[in-house]
C-alpha cells in the first residue's frame, strides 16, 4: 500500500475517528500526572490498545508503556510519545481545563500522545488486513519533564532490535498542516551546574584580610561563561547561564560561602562530551586568581537531539505525502532540553516539530499556563506518524530530494 492507498484509508480512519481523539487528548488535559506518576493516564493508554487488540506492555514502575503492531518479520521502527504534563498552573478557560490545581498540560504531551494513540489504533487496523510491512513498537514513555523517562523505556529493552525511531513535538510557531523539519542538531543538551565558593570572610572595610569571597563569585559568575565562549568552537552554541546566586547576609560583612547554579546547554555533542572538564579547569584557574576555594557539581541532564538525514528525507517524504506539497517547512534550532536525545544516541532517527497554531490566529508558548492547540493538529499527527512508519518500513528514498535539500 503506497501513495494514494495510504492517503485514503487514512481518511477513512480519521472520518471516523478524529473527534473521539479530540476528546482522549481532553481527558487528558483534564487529568494531567507528573513525571512517573502518570498512572491514570498510562491505564486509559493501555485499555484503548488493549480493546483494539494489542498487547501492551506497562513499564515496571507502573507508568509509560511499549507496544508492538505487526509482525517480526522485517525491519522494527520506533514511534515515541510523552505523556507527562508540568508543575503549572492551568490558565485557560477552557471546558477541558486541568481538574488537578498546579499541574497541566502546558507542552503539548496530551497531544504527542493522543497522535501516538491513534498512530497506534490505525497502524492496527492495517496489520490485522496484512498490510504493515515489519513491525512498529510504540514507545508511551514516562517522565520527559524530569530525568529518566527515555533511560528508562530503553533499560527495560524499548528500543531492543529497533532500527529506527521517530517523535514529534507540539510547535506553536508553525501552523496546523505542517511540519518543522532539520537535519542534524534539533535541540541542545541541558546540564545543571552549581558551583560553591568558600574563603575566609570578614568585615567589609578590611577587605585585603579576606578572600573577598562576593567579588571573587562575581567574577566566577562573568569570566566562566566569557572564558568558555573564546574555549569552544561558537557553532557548537555552548552557553553557560547563571539561574541563582546566594553568598552573604550583612551589608558589611564579606562572607565565608557562596553558591550559583546555572545551566549548561549545548547543540554540540562533542562539546558536550568534553564540558564539564573544561569547566572544572577554567573555574579553578578564575578561583585561585581571588584566593577562594571552588566546587562544582555538574549534573548531566539529556544529549542534543541529533536528527538522522536519512530519517528527516523519510518523514518529509511521508509529510508531504498526506499533508500535502508545501507541507514540510524549516524549523529553527532550539537550546531547549529533549531526552528523545537519548535514543538517538543509540538508534538512527528523527524529531520532527508538529504545527499547532491555527493560521492568523495566536502563538501560544509551550511551558505557559496558558498554552493549548488548534486540535486539528491531531489528525494531522497521526497522519505524518502513520505514513512515516509505512515510509521507513518500506526502506525508500525520498521521492523529491528538494523536500530535504533546503533542512540541511
Amino acid at each position: 500500500m503506497r501513495g494514494r492507498e495510504l492517503r485514503g484509508e487514512l481518511d477513512a480512519f480519521l472520518a471516523e475517528s478524529e473527534q473521539d481523539l479530540v476528546a482522549f487528548r481532553r481527558d487528558l488535559h483534564m487529568h494531567p500526572e507528573l513525571a512517573f506518576a502518570e498512572y491514570r493516564t498510562t491505564q486509559r493508554i493501555a485499555e484503548r490498545l488493549t480493546a483494539a487488540g494489542l498487547n501492551p506492555r506497562v513499564l515496571p514502575k507502573g507508568t509509560g508503556l511499549i507496544c508492538d503492531v505487526g509482525s517480526g518479520d522485517g525491519p522494527t521502527v520506533a514511534l515515541r510519545a510523552d505523556i507527562d504534563a508540568l508543575p503549572l498552573q492551568d490558565e485557560k478557560d477552557v471546558p477541558y481545563r486541568s481538574t488537578v490545581a498546579g499541574v497541566c498540560h502546558a507542552c503539548g504531551h496530551d497531544v504527542h500522545t493522543t497522535v501516538l494513540l491513534g498512530t497506534s489504533l490505525f497502524l492496527a487496523q492495517q496489520a490485522a488486513a496484512g498490510l504493515l510491512p515489519g513491525r512498529v513498537r510504540l514507545i508511551f514513555q514516562p517522565a520527559e519533564e524530569a530525568p529518566g523517562g527515555a533511560l528508562e523505556v530503553m533499560a527495560h529493552g524499548g528500543i531492543s532490535g529497533v532500527d529506527r525511531i521517530f517523535g514529534l513535538h507540539c510547535d506553536p510557531r508553525v501552523d496546523v498542516g505542517q511540519l518543522g523539519l532539520r537535519v542534524g542538531p534539533i535541540t541542545s543538551a541541558c546540564d545543571r551546574l552549581t558551583v560553591r565558593v568558600s574563603g575566609p570572610g570578614g568585615h567589609t572595610a578590611r577587605p585585603h584580610l579576606t578572600a573577598d569571597l562576593v567579588f571573587a563569585l562575581a567574577k566566577i559568575l562573568t569570566e566562566l561563561p566569557a572564558a568558555l565562549s573564546r574555549r569552544v568552537d561558537p557553532r557548537s552554541s555552548l552557553s553557560l547561564v547563571w539561574g541563582r546566586v546566594e553568598a552573604g547576609s550583612a551589608a558589611n560583612a564579606i562572607p565565608d560561602d557562596g553558591v550559583a547554579e546555572g545551566t549548561v546547554r549545548c547543540l554540540d555533542e562533542e562539546a558536550w562530551h568534553a564540558a564539564p572538564d573544561l569547566i572544572k579547569s577554567l573555574l579553578e584557574s578564575v578561583a585561585s586568581a581571588y584566593g577562594v576555594e571552588a566546587t562544582m557539581d555538574y549534573t548531566r541532564g539529556v544529549p542534543p537531539v541529533v536528527n538522522d538525514e536519512v530519517s528527516v528525507e523519510m518523514l518529509g517524504e511521508a509529510a508531504e505525502r498526506v499533508l500535502g506539497a508545501g507541507a514540510v517547512v524549516p524549523t529553527q534550532q532550539s537550546l531547549g532540553g529533549e531526552d528523545f536525545a537519548w535514543y538517538l544516541e543509540s538508534v538512527p532517527g528523527a524529531f520532527a516539530r508538529l504545527g499547532t497554531r491555527s493560521p492568523d490566529g495566536v502563538t501560544y508558548d509551550i511551558h505557559q499556563g496558558a498554552f493549548d492547540v488548534d486540535e486539528q493538529a491531531i489528525a494531522m499527527g497521526v497522519r505524518v506518524m502513520a505514513a512515516t512508519a509505512f515510509t521507513a518500513l518500506w526502506e525508500v528514498g525520498p521521492l523529491d530530494s528538494t523536500v530535504t535539500s533546503a533542512l540541511a
